[in-house]
C-alpha cells in the first residue's frame, strides 16, 4: 500500500524547472489536441511560468513521469496572499491513479501555503476545459464543484474588417512610454477589480505576471475621452499560433455608454486582420454584469470551448 507522499507504482514525481520549459510545453499541446482539437499553449506562456518570480518551483511545481514519459504537470501559485491559492493540473487521460496522487501533493501544499498566510481555510481554485482529459466524477468526489465558467470566444478576420474611426472625443494610443504602461496598469486593475477571481497586482507584479520582457507594448492601447481623461484599456498578444488574442478590455463605470468597448474591440479586429491574422479570440466570464458576452456576440464572436472554475475548501 502506497502512503499519500508515495507515487503509485511505476510512477515518478519531480519539481520543474525552466529548462523543463519544451517538455511541459509539448505536453500541454497533446491535452490540447485532446480537450480542443488543436495544439493551443506556446512556449513563450510555459516559460513565463516557470521564471516567474513568485514560483518556487522547488515546492510548488510537479512533473509526473512514467518510464520517462511525461504524463501530468502540476503548478501552483498565491496571488492572495490570504486564502485564495490557485493550481495548475494537466495529465493525460487514462492516469487516474497518477492524476489522483498529483492532487494530493497539490492540494497539501496549497493548505501550507493558506496557513503561511495566516488563514484560517485555503480556497483553492483550479480551471478546467469543460470536456477535460481528468476524471471528473473522481474530481468531484475529493470535494471540489464548479463556481464559475467562462467561455472561450473566436471570430474571423477579413480584409473586410479595417481600423474602426474613433467615437467623437476619443483619442487612441498605444503603451510606448513608462508612463502609458503605468497608465494601463491601473486601468485594469481598476476596471476588473470587481471581476470573479480578481487579485489586486501592484505594477512590478503586473509586469512579471504578462512577461514584460518580452511584451509587444503596440499591442496594448489606451484610449482617452474629453473631459474623462484616460478611461478604457485595451491588451492584446500575438504570441499563439492558432489566433492572435485579446487579454484584456475594460473600460471605466464613468465611461461606458459611449461605444469604448465596441470600438476598441473593432480596433483589435481591424488592427490583426492588418497583420495578416485570420482568427481572433478571448475569454469571458459568462457571468459578468457589465453585458461582456453580449457584446462579444453581437460583434460576431462564437464559442469555441468553455472553461469552468472548480473550487476546493480546506481547514488548515
Amino acid at each position: 500500500m502506497t502512503s499519500p507522499l508515495t507515487p503509485p507504482p511505476g510512477l515518478t514525481v519531480r519539481p520543474a524547472t525552466f529548462a523543463d520549459a519544451a517538455a511541459v510545453c509539448a505536453l500541454l499541446n497533446e491535452i490540447d489536441v485532446l480537450e480542443v482539437g488543436r495544439a493551443d499553449t506556446d512556449l513563450s506562456e510555459v516559460q513565463a511560468d516557470l521564471k516567474h518570480p513568485e514560483a518556487d518551483l522547488e515546492r510548488d511545481s510537479w512533473l509526473m513521469y512514467d518510464a520517462g514519459r511525461l504524463i501530468a504537470y502540476g503548478l501552483l501559485w498565491d496571488e492572495s496572499g490570504g486564502e485564495r491559492i490557485d493550481m495548475d493540473h494537466y495529465v493525460l487521460p487514462g492516469r487516474l491513479p497518477g492524476a489522483l496522487h498529483l492532487y494530493d501533493l497539490m492540494e497539501a501544499r496549497a493548505v501550507e501555503r493558506a496557513a503561511a498566510n495566516g488563514a484560517a481555510r485555503a480556497v483553492i481554485h483550479l480551471h478546467l476545459n469543460t470536456a477535460p482529459t481528468m476524471d471528473l466524477d473522481a474530481l468531484r468526489g475529493r470535494g471540489w464543484r464548479t463556481v464559475r465558467r467562462h467561455n472561450v470566444l473566436k471570430r474571423a478576420l477579413s480584409a473586410a474588417d479595417r481600423l474602426p474611426v474613433p467615437p467623437p472625443g476619443v483619442t487612441l494610443r498605444s503603451c510606448r512610454t513608462e508612463a502609458d504602461r503605468r497608465c494601463a496598469h491601473a486601468l485594469l486593475q481598476e476596471t476588473f477589480a470587481g471581476h470573479f477571481d480578481f487579485q489586486p497586482r501592484t505594477y512590478g507584479q503586473w509586469l512579471d505576471d504578462i512577461d514584460a520582457e518580452r511584451a509587444d507594448w503596440s499591442l496594448i492601447w489606451i484610449a482617452q475621452v474629453d473631459g474623462i481623461g484616460d478611461a478604457a484599456v485595451l491588451r492584446t498578444h500575438d504570441a499563439r499560433a492558432s489566433m492572435a488574442w485579446i487579454a484584456h478590455l475594460g473600460v471605466l463605470a464613468g465611461a461606458r455608454g459611449r461605444g469604448l468597448g465596441s470600438y476598441l474591440l473593432r480596433h483589435a479586429f481591424g488592427h490583426y486582420a492588418a497583420r495578416g491574422r485570420d482568427l481572433i479570440g478571448l475569454g469571458v466570464d459568462t457571468d459578468n454584469s457589465s453585458g461582456a458576452l453580449a457584446l462579444y456576440e453581437r460583434h460576431g464572436m462564437a464559442l469555441d470551448f468553455a472553461v469552468d472554475t472548480w473550487e476546493l475548501i480546506r481547514p488548515v
